[in-house]
């Protein structure tokens, strides 16, 4: 029984998830349907001209009671044309919600320490060993993937300088803009994360710390997409959770791009972190030994 529980709950989740998804794909049909639906049709001319005549009609006593407005009265106001504010969300959503985000967060690293422990005993792999073209080709994949990264950070500012704020922002997104914009970052996120942090995590399999890097990148990369959606329904304060994410995955990305250039662009470089540090200064020692008792010689 203790063998299928996995298979059980992954199933369930997988279920739920597909579920999950469909509901709101059609939550997001329905809402951008219902605009198109609302168009009205090519309007008859002698409708048209009854319909302004009692519109004209109509607003004569209106723009009266507007002319006697008493704007420091106590009398209540009785026009149909006041717009009411939505009702303050409850402390358990604005706090709450974010909270509980950080702690899926936390909880995401603490499932993967659990479940993937770390092991010193591990494929042993060195990126200097590897053919030029494998070098260069992954070289240049995190170049690209960083120069995106840049771009990313260019267009959050461009956003926020253009509606004001990240709830302004999400506010006038749909809900079918906000699937395709979660499904984009989600694929960019995981192929960027994948590509980069495979050799990374290899390289520098012997630092547990640096096993770290890869996985924490990517939690974070999910939750901050989390919270977009709590940035939108439930409350501004999600917007904490998406900048400590942001930091969390650029500082990590950061860490795995300076890490990979210097192994695969600079191999005369020895940092603390390599591996084969101790025979590689050994090696550069000899060298200087040698060089020193050559010149001696003459």
């Amino acid at each position: 029984m203790r063998s299928w529980l996995p298979t059980l709950l992954l199933s369930l989740v997988c279920a739920l998830g597909l579920f999950g998804a469909r509901a709101i794909a059609q939550a997001a049909a329905e809402a951008d349907a219902a605009p198109a639906a609302a168009v009205p049709t090519e309007p008859d001319t002698e409708l048209t001209q009854v319909s302004a005549e009692t519109a004209a009609s109509e607003s004569a006593p209106v723009a009266a009671a507007q002319d006697d407005f008493d704007f420091f009265s106590d009398a209540p106001v009785q026009s149909a044309e006041v717009v009411e504010l939505p009702p303050e969300k409850s402390r358990w959503l604005s706090l709450g919600g974010p909270l509980a985000l950080f702690a899926f967060f936390f909880l995401v690293l603490a499932i993967i320490w659990w479940l993937v422990p770390f092991s010193s005993h591990s494929v042993d792999i060195n990126l200097r060993d590897f053919p030029p073209a494998a070098k260069r080709g992954i070289a240049l994949a995190v170049a690209m993937f960083g120069i995106a990264f840049c771009f990313g950070a260019s267009e959050i500012w461009y956003q926020l300088r253009l509606h004001g704020s990240a709830e302004a922002y999400f506010a006038q997104m749909s809900l079918g803009k906000l699937i395709a914009f979660t499904h984009a970052h989600l694929f960019g996120f995981t192929t960027s994360f994948f590509i980069i942090g495979i050799p990374f995590s290899m390289q520098f399999n012997q630092l547990q710390v640096y096993q770290w890097v890869f996985p924490a990148g990517l939690a974070a990369s999910l939750t901050d997409v989390m919270s977009w959606w709590g940035i939108k329904f439930l409350s501004p304060n999600f917007e904490w959770v998406s900048m400590f994410c942001g930091i969390v995955f650029s500082v990590s990305y950061l860490w795995m791009l300076i890490g990979l250039l210097r192994v695969l662009l600079f191999p005369e470089v020895i940092w603390a972190s390599d591996k084969d540090r101790a025979p590689r200064l050994a090696a550069k020692a000899e060298q200087r030994q040698a060089a020193r008792h050559g010149e001696g010689d003459y």
